[in-house]
């Protein structure tokens, strides 16, 4: 399983996680590479299998490839602050189908990750894009921005399908693992839709400010904060099922879900979670141990920087000799939509 994180710092950090050998129980990170890779700091990051992307407030994604641990290209189609940063990858294969970002300036690009070739530039928004979510189909997306709107992206098409109007905004996006629900954050509050007509599920109240959100299975979302914990939810019946508190000592950033990873014990999966806080540090949880009364993390690392994102896989592995030919090194034009 492979973690990417990104700092304020302007440093992408790259980990392994993986089980030690006199071990099956104990895990460790295993860094893979760290290093200032933009110019400004990192606001984004995606991991699909062992290719990687970060976006920048120097308006330019940076592709890496894991198994090298090197950085293999640039793309520099937008024009402002890469805000978010999405793969598609089908199920069958585990090298990525598409790449999909959103940046400041309400702008969606969407990419052929094999090669990276630029495809088509969206206008979803009039101001800032916060979040994108790609549904698992990959044929369409939803956007939240700073003009307190939702969008809903054809990716098929390249074009703005669905726009309205919040009354607040919406600083995080997320499809459920079937794609037949989404999440959207406001401040404190967490909304559950329905897919197919946006109809409002219910509402999940936070005492403190979410920062973060991830899609768990059997219907849990794992949000975190400025409460400094890690909380998951029942997105049927809006309650908590479970929580680490004080998962570290400041803010959590971000929270990526690893399932079916080669450390999974012989009586089924860990639900291993991960986190990332402004702390520095990125801790990995077995949820199971959520009811003790200071549950511990199985592994830890500590990068002495104000992390801003994180992202993570559980795919070992892909086509590896097409990937360092993949990345375009000059600037593509980008087919802007009227």
């Amino acid at each position: 399983m492979s973690l990417v994180a990104g700092s304020y710092e302007r440093f992408i950090w790259g980990f392994k996680l993986k089980t030690l050998k006199h071990s099956q129980e104990t895990l460790t990170l295993t860094p893979l590479f760290s290093f200032p890779s933009h110019l400004h700091p990192i606001r984004s990051v995606a991991v699909a299998g062992s290719v990687a992307a970060s976006g920048s407030e120097d308006d330019t994604i940076k592709i890496y490839d894991l198994s090298t641990s090197a950085e293999i290209g640039s793309l520099i189609d937008h024009s402002a602050t890469v805000t978010s940063l999405s793969f598609f990858t089908p199920p069958s294969i585990s090298f990525p189908r598409n790449l999909i970002s959103a940046s400041y300036d309400g702008a969606v690009c969407v990419y052929d990750a094999d090669p990276f070739v630029h495809l088509k530039t969206i206008r979803a928004h009039k101001k800032c894009v916060n979040d994108i979510a790609v549904h698992p189909s990959g044929k369409l997306a939803l956007t939240v921005g700073g003009d307190s709107c939702l969008a809903m992206l054809n990716l098929v098409r390249g074009r703005r399908s669905f726009y309205c109007r919040l009354g607040k905004e919406a600083s995080v996006v997320k499809f459920d693992y079937g794609g037949d629900k989404f999440f959207m954050v406001m401040d404190k509050k967490v909304s559950v839709h329905e897919a197919e007509d946006a109809r409002l599920v219910l509402e999940l109240d936070s005492e403190k400010r979410v920062l973060c959100a991830a899609p768990g299975m059997n219907g849990l979302l794992f949000t975190g904060g400025e409460d400094r914990g890690i909380t998951a939810w029942d997105a049927t019946s809006g309650t908590v099922a479970y929580s680490i508190e004080n998962a570290h000592a400041a803010r959590v950033k971000g929270i990526v879900v690893l399932t079916g990873s080669e450390s999974a014990s012989a009586d089924g999966d860990p639900h291993l979670v991960t986190s990332a806080s402004s702390d520095g540090v990125i801790r990995v949880w077995d949820v199971r141990m959520a009811n003790k009364e200071k549950p511990n993390p199985l592994a830890e690392a500590n990068t002495k920087s104000r992390l801003t994102c994180l992202a993570g896989s559980s795919i070992k592995s892909f086509r590896r000799s097409k990937l360092s030919d993949s990345v375009p090194h000059k600037e593509q034009n980008a087919a802007e939509e009227d």
